[in-house]
C-alpha cells in the first residue's frame, strides 16, 4: 500500500465526481487516516463518534449519510453494526496509479483519470521524504490544525529531533502525522492527570490549621 499514490490517485478521482461534497471527503479522509493507524489491514472497526470527531462532522444524519454513498458510490465497502459494542467494519479499496478500481459503473472516466498522474520515480522520492517534516514550520500548522498551542509543537519537533526520527531509538519513524497525533493523546493524558492530582491536593487540609487567623 503505497500512501502518496493512494492519497494523489483518489483526489483526481474526487476532482471528477460531482456527486461528493466537502462532508464526503471530510469523512473519507477520517476513515484513510485511520486505516493508516491500523496499518492498512484488510477490514477495520470504527467507532462513528472517533470518526465523526476526526471528519468534523457534527450531525450522525450527515454522517450516516455521507458514508452509505461512499460505500454505494464504490469507494470503501460498509459493514454497519447494530450492536453498540461492536463497530461498523470498513473495507478501504485501494487506489493506485495501477488499480483497475472502478468507483462507478456510469464513471468510466473516474478509471482513466488514475493513470497520468506523477512520474513514478519522483513520486517515489516524495514518498520517502514525507515520512518526516520538511521543517519546523510543517509541524507548527499540523499542531495549529488539531488546536495544539505552538509550544506543544516545538516540544515534539525538538525532541524527534535530538534522537533522529526514530522509535525506541532503532526503527526510522514511517509517518510523523501519526507520531504526532499520538504524541497529543499522551499529552492530554499526562494534563488530565496532572489537573486531577492538582484538585486532590486542594482538598488536602490541615489538621492544626488555626481558624481564629483572620482570612
Amino acid at each position: 500500500m503505497n500512501y502518496i499514490k493512494h492519497l494523489n490517485a483518489i483526489f483526481k478521482v474526487f476532482q471528477n465526481d460531482p456527486r461528493l461534497n466537502p462532508s464526503h471527503i471530510s469523512l473519507y479522509m477520517a476513515l484513510f487516516q485511520y486505516w493508516n493507524y491500523k496499518s492498512f489491514q484488510d477490514t477495520i472497526f470504527i467507532s462513528r463518534e472517533d470518526i465523526m470527531n476526526m471528519s468534523k462532522l457534527g450531525s450522525k444524519t450527515t454522517y450516516h449519510r455521507c458514508i452509505k454513498n461512499l460505500s454505494d458510490w464504490k469507494y470503501l465497502l460498509y459493514l454497519p453494526s447494530h450492536n453498540p459494542y461492536k463497530g461498523s467494519q470498513i473495507k478501504m479499496f485501494k487506489f493506485d496509479t495501477s488499480t483497475k478500481q472502478a468507483v462507478d459503473k456510469h464513471k468510466t472516466s473516474s478509471v482513466q483519470a488514475l493513470v497520468p498522474i506523477l512520474n513514478l520515480n519522483k513520486q517515489n522520492r516524495n514518498f520517502i521524504q514525507s515520512k518526516l517534516p520538511k521543517n519546523e514550520n510543517e509541524v507548527l500548522v499540523f499542531f495549529k490544525s488539531k488546536n495544539w498551542p505552538t509550544i506543544e509543537a516545538q516540544k515534539f519537533y525538538n525532541h524527534n529531533q535530538a534522537i533522529g526520527w526514530t522509535i525506541g531509538g532503532k526503527s526510522k519513524v514511517e509517518n510523523w502525522q501519526a507520531l504526532a497525533s499520538n504524541w497529543m493523546i499522551k499529552a492530554a493524558e499526562i494534563e488530565k492527570k496532572s489537573a486531577a492530582s492538582h484538585f486532590k491536593d486542594n482538598l488536602i487540609t490541615q489538621n492544626n490549621k488555626d481558624y481564629d487567623q483572620p482570612l
